[in-house]
């Protein structure tokens, strides 16, 4: 069972996957921030035939949302021969829910000058499965495979993959499908009992040196709380060749 099924032009369904774990009447946002990214691709493809290649995805989380159909409406801020600005908005009820803004480049070979200082980390087979559900519900959250190592609180290295595709009966790209589990970084490496303290995310920007490589997503993540409210959590995402990009999520945090 995919995520989300097609059931007009711009209308997408959720499955019993897209559950939340803030609130279990309300969607995680992860699948959504997945089919943002799959509305830009596929509205590039139609436009000009995908030559350009997302660089970063920044969310703005503007609220809770029913495990219910959502609407998603693409608009090109910034047209350009090499580089584009493009917005996919997702709204339920009239009411815009998530907005996403993505930069779009024109590739290169740029092979020969390609590297990184951002820390490797162990492969997902080095590490133990973990039972996500036990510490969060909702069917997103049982819907995914993860391997983690604890580090302390606010702080794991993580492995995520899941047999379900985003959106059911078309392709969808592997950036598409990664950006569908990034929203899951925030609830890897708790610094608190989120029984006992919420400290749901706003946003989410995620930069990309390239697009990811098929099998498990890495995730390098460390969880801050500040004295006023405030938090932020800080992702380093991998493939099993490497590194991939950053994720970085600001926080409320609220006992």
């Amino acid at each position: 069972m995919s995520y989300w099924q097609r059931t007009a032009p711009h209308t997408f369904t959720p499955s019993e996957h897209v559950g939340g774990a803030w609130d279990l009447a309300t969607q995680h946002v992860a699948p959504a921030l997945g089919v943002l990214a799959h509305e830009v691709e596929r509205d590039q493809a139609e436009r000009r035939n995908g030559e350009l290649v997302i660089s970063r995805l920044s969310y703005d989380i503007l609220g809770t949302v029913p495990i219910e159909s959502v609407e998603v409406e693409v608009e090109v801020l910034r047209p350009g021969r090499t580089i584009e600005l493009v917005q996919a908005t997702a709204r339920h009820g009239g009411r815009a829910v998530v907005i996403l803004r993505a930069w779009l480049a024109e590739p290169f070979d740029t092979a020969s000058l390609a590297g990184t200082d951002l820390a490797p980390i162990p492969g997902p087979d080095e590490l133990q499965a973990w039972d996500m559900a036990a510490l969060w519900p909702g069917g997103f959250i049982a819907s995914v495979e993860v391997r983690r190592k604890e580090m302390g609180p606010g702080r794991s290295t993580c492995w995520v993959r899941t047999p379900h595709p985003l959106v059911a009966d078309e392709p969808v790209s592997r950036l598409a499908s990664v950006a569908g589990l990034l929203d899951i970084c925030n609830g890897v490496a708790v610094r608190a009992d989120p029984t006992e303290v919420t400290f749901p995310n706003l946003d989410l920007t995620a930069h990309f040196l390239r697009s990811p490589g098929e099998g498990w997503l890495g995730l390098d993540t460390t969880v801050s709380f500040g004295a006023g409210g405030l938090g932020v959590t800080s992702t380093v995402m991998h493939d099993e060749q490497g590194p991939v990009g950053t994720i970085v999520q600001t926080l409320t945090v609220r006992p």
